[in-house]
């Protein structure tokens, strides 16, 4: 008679069954846990949160838009007044969040923010009731020409904008910037502070369906399915920008073979990759500003 399958014999085994009960053994470092109980909760990986009720979801993603400010004001990539993430609005799409012009991104609470409808109104929001420009004409052309983005963020940071200056595209050099592979793009005009309509219009042309673009003599541009996804975005590109600077002032750097890139991309480029990493971000913001943040 042929043996049990594995399956069957870790499925028939009670999760207090004492090790070797029935020819099975139990995972070493966690008591009382079978393998087969263990196989099952491996690939649990955490989702974004679903909900019925918009006006709950509009509290909740507010939150992590202001705790996406507190980041960026960690990793230093505000520059006076400038830059922008914003949030499409869950209850009127057709409407998003952004932070009030001149707020510090590092005392951002969610009841500061500001909702932006159609021609650069704001519908309510805290109590400084101030909106940049260009955080307008480029983010409603960008929700305006791609229905799926949630969310996009753009700052001066300062490898980002010395990358930009260089008008090219990131080199697949390091196995964080195969998330990038063919899902960035480069904006070769620089007319200024974006305050026209059209300006705003074409960087949204240029973006299409990627997930990233480097602005010419400006900065960085990402967008995302969700807060997390852009945020996360923004800091890996910034970091690669980093990296190639540094790594073509040492010599000649060795590419990823297009296959390879390819590969990876489907790894760590994906939409729930780039929500899954920005996570630990998200939980050490909690943790070290106590939650101020959803005030």
């Amino acid at each position: 008679m042929s043996p049990p399958s594995i399956d069957r014999i870790y499925e028939t085994v009670p999760d207090d069954a004492p090790n070797g009960a029935n020819g099975t053994s139990k995972v070493p470092l966690e008591p009382g846990l079978s393998e087969h109980k263990a196989r099952g909760e491996a690939m649990k990986f955490p989702a974004p949160p679903v909900f019925e009720d918009k006006l709950k979801e509009r509290a909740y993603l507010k939150g992590k838009l202001a705790a996406a400010f507190r980041i960026f004001g960690k990793y230093g990539f505000d520059e006076g007044v400038a830059g922008h993430i914003t949030l499409r609005d869950p209850v009127d799409p057709n409407t998003f969040w952004v932070n009030p012009f001149g707020v510090s991104f590092s005392l951002m609470t969610s009841s500061d923010l500001i909702r932006i409808g159609e021609g650069a109104q704001i519908l309510e929001g805290g109590p400084t009731r101030l909106l940049n420009t260009a955080a307008y004409m480029i983010h409603h052309a960008i929700h305006t020409a791609r229905p799926d983005v949630v969310a996009a963020a753009h700052s001066h940071s300062i490898h980002g904008r010395a990358f930009c200056a260089l008008g090219k595209e990131l080199d697949i050099i390091t196995q964080d910037s195969c998330a990038f592979h063919d899902d960035h793009v480069v904006y070769e005009n620089f007319n200024g502070v974006v305050l026209a309509e059209e300006e705003g219009q074409n960087i949204a042309k240029c973006l299409g369906n990627k997930k990233a673009a480097l602005l010419q003599n400006h900065g960085l541009l990402t967008v995302g399915h969700s807060v997390e996804e852009a945020v996360f975005w923004f800091i890996s590109m910034e970091k690669c920008c980093q990296a190639q600077l540094m790594a073509d002032a040492a010599g000649t750097t060795k590419k990823i073979a297009e296959d390879d890139a390819k590969f990876t991309y489907q790894t760590v480029g994906t939409h729930r990759a780039g929500w899954f990493s920005a996570k630990p971000l998200f939980d050490l913001c909690h943790r070290d500003t106590g939650g101020e943040y959803l005030e």
